[in-house]
């Protein structure tokens, strides 16, 4: 009988997306470009009389900051019809724009399914996750992107979607100012129009055109706030490529002189691509 599971998986930083649509209105992803970085999400599933999910996140100095509750991830033990006590770990800001919820929900769907021996597939885990992202409006993209590394282009929505993913070793330096309210974003039609003309024409061959392609969608679509700006403009300065986390209030950049650009405007985070997406990690009775 198991009754512990353990499941992993990795974040993503969005540098451009534009969401889409069905022959209906219905929402059903988007399309887009980003980056799936190992720093993501641990979540560990017991068994239990109710539903409970608690959330740990340690902070850069060490200190460890508990909450209690996620209606996503407890949606998603309803729709699986399954209760569980589940504590999920991450080391990066949350609502940040590093692809944590989808994350969330892809570690607790892998780790559940073990759990309860429901054999789900990875394609039905990543489709309630999905549908469980479009309906909190928590991401669009992200649960896509997190079904496997590298640097990413969505040329189709969907956790089907046509994906191009490109390998590489270099480092990415980001820093957060805090979270932005996705939900408030895609749920501003104005908003979603200058995202709509943001949309860039070409695709990133790698990473460094990933990031130039991402600042001009950055600048274009008008999302770029106060703060952002500043270590934006510190980034030119310097010659390094930089843009802003999607959506999160932050930076990523790379090239060797990033994280010294970045360090007087917060705490720096070195991240590495990913090469692989979600997957369970132990079990045990």
């Amino acid at each position: 009988m198991v009754e512990r599971a353990v499941a992993w998986s990795p974040g993503h930083i969005s540098g451009y997306f534009q969401r889409c649509t069905d022959h209906d209105g219905g929402v059903t992803g988007s399309i887009g470009g980003g980056v799936v970085i190992t720093e993501g999400v641990t979540v560990e599933a017991v068994p239990s009389s109710s539903p409970r999910v608690r959330i740990c996140c340690r902070s850069p100095g060490g200190s460890l900051r508990i909450t209690e509750g996620s209606p996503p991830v407890e949606h998603l033990m309803a729709r699986l019809g399954v209760q569980a006590d589940l504590t999920t770990t991450c080391t990066l800001p949350i609502g940040a724009g590093f692809g944590l919820s989808a994350a969330a929900l892809l570690a607790s769907g892998t780790a559940l399914s073990a759990l309860f021996r429901l054999r789900l597939s990875r394609a039905s885990i990543a489709a309630e996750a999905h549908a469980v992202e479009v309906l909190f409006r928590t991401g669009l993209g992200d649960v896509a992107a997190e079904l496997g590394g590298g640097v990413v282009v969505r040329r189709t929505p969907g956790i089907n979607g046509e994906i191009l993913r490109h390998r590489t070793d270099d480092p990415i330096w980001a820093v957060s100012f805090g979270p932005i309210s996705t939900r408030g974003v895609l749920d501003s039609e104005e908003a979603m129009d200058r995202i709509r003309a943001a949309f860039p024409g070409t695709e990133p061959g790698g990473l460094a055109s990933m990031v130039e392609i991402s600042r001009g969608f950055a600048e274009t679509s008008q999302l770029v706030t106060g703060r952002v700006r500043a270590a934006l403009e510190a980034c030119d300065e310097a010659g390094v490529l930089a843009s802003m986390t999607m959506l999160g209030e932050g930076v990523f950049a790379v090239g060797v002189d990033a994280p010294v650009v970045l360090a007087p405007f917060g705490h720096v985070y070195r991240l590495a691509v990913a090469t692989h997406g979600f997957h369970l990690m132990e079990t045990g009775a």
